[in-house]
């Protein structure tokens, strides 16, 4: 079969508004590899963000995806959660399958050594939460969860999810997933962690990861943890203006608030680690068959534009939506 001279990419052309075009795919050189798109992973914040024009101007560019195509806010080509087969390039990556942070097209040539081979225990289909994962393992790292603390998770989407995932893992550790849908009961328990709707949290905390996307939650968490106690706030606004309340206890009980962003990687771990070698983590974590509750639904690439708004409704309940391509 020949390769393809154009691949077809979804763009934001304008806020709210996507379609599908048709560019031109140039052949790959000596230390590039050519892949065909298997399944993407579309990511219900950031992406939404974007897709509805909500990224302010001050972070365009710290915003950009590895492979972005066009400006924010629009016409722009985002994503980065690809999974797909090696078609071209160096033999030891020929006809595997891969990941790479790149945006919703079904073929596309990247420098070889922006693809990491997805473990053999690992389905394709799981695969595309590798994103979604590096961006846990970064919030774990910044909450540095230790023996004994009591900690809980605001927000069960996949970020929140997985957080509470990890830190479950810690021997010791007490965690608690929170959300006002009691239906994500379920899937908590599905994957073996704690479960709270706002209501039944204990106060006095040691630790609070906010990951909700919601300024409600991020009040919450000064209510629900203790003295010289710390919050880990994975939510990005966007354009959205918040208010908390510092003048009750942040002051008095010496209250911590850290922001967690998956773009750098905690100062102390950088002199040993790297964005590959996150990614390569990861993707070996994605081993849990449990994990697949957290794609909550699948389509066909075709069908992205016409799905795109209900998709980054502001009441959608999706978790990761999984768009499959031509095999």
């Amino acid at each position: 079969m020949s390769a393809p001279e154009t691949a077809t990419a979804f763009w934001v052309v304008n806020p709210t508004k996507g379609e599908l075009r048709r560019e031109k795919l140039t052949s790959p050189a000596h230390d590039e590899v050519r892949v065909r798109t298997l399944y993407s992973g579309v990511s219900r914040g950031t992406e939404s963000l974007v897709f509805n024009g909500r990224v302010p101007e001050s972070e365009f560019s710290r915003m950009r995806a590895p492979f972005q195509s066009g400006e924010f806010p629009a016409p722009v080509k985002y994503g980065y959660c690809s999974v797909g087969r090696v078609e071209q390039g160096p033999d030891a990556l020929l006809n595997k399958t891969v990941f790479c942070l790149y945006p919703h097209q079904d073929h596309y040539v990247v420098p070889a050594s922006a693809v990491l081979e997805v473990p053999d225990d690992v389905p394709a289909k799981r695969a595309v939460l590798a994103a979604n994962m590096e961006t846990a393992i970064n919030g774990v790292w910044d909450a540095e969860p230790m023996l004994g603390e009591h900690i809980c998770v605001i927000g069960a989407g996949v970020v929140g999810t997985l957080v509470a995932y990890l830190c479950a893992q810690v021997p010791g550790v007490n965690v608690q997933l929170v959300d006002i849908n009691p239906e994500r009961r379920q899937l908590a328990e599905q994957l073996g962690v704690a479960f709270a709707t706002p209501e039944q949290v204990p106060h006095d905390q040691d630790c609070v990861i906010h990951a909700s996307g919601h300024s409600a939650g991020l009040r919450q968490a000064l209510e629900w943890v203790g003295s010289e106690g710390r919050i880990i706030e994975m939510s990005w606004f966007g354009e959205g203006d918040i208010s908390i309340p510092l003048g009750g206890a942040f002051h008095s009980q010496r209250l911590t608030i850290k922001a967690s962003q998956v773009g750098q990687l905690p100062m102390k771990l950088r002199p040993r680690w790297n964005y590959q070698r996150r990614l390569r983590l990861a993707l070996s974590l994605l081993v849990d068959k449990r994990l697949d509750a957290l794609i909550s639904g699948e389509s066909d690439f075709e069908d992205f534009p016409t799905l795109a708004n209900t998709l980054f409704g502001r009441s959608s309940v999706e978790l990761c939506h999984r768009l499959r391509y031509p095999q």
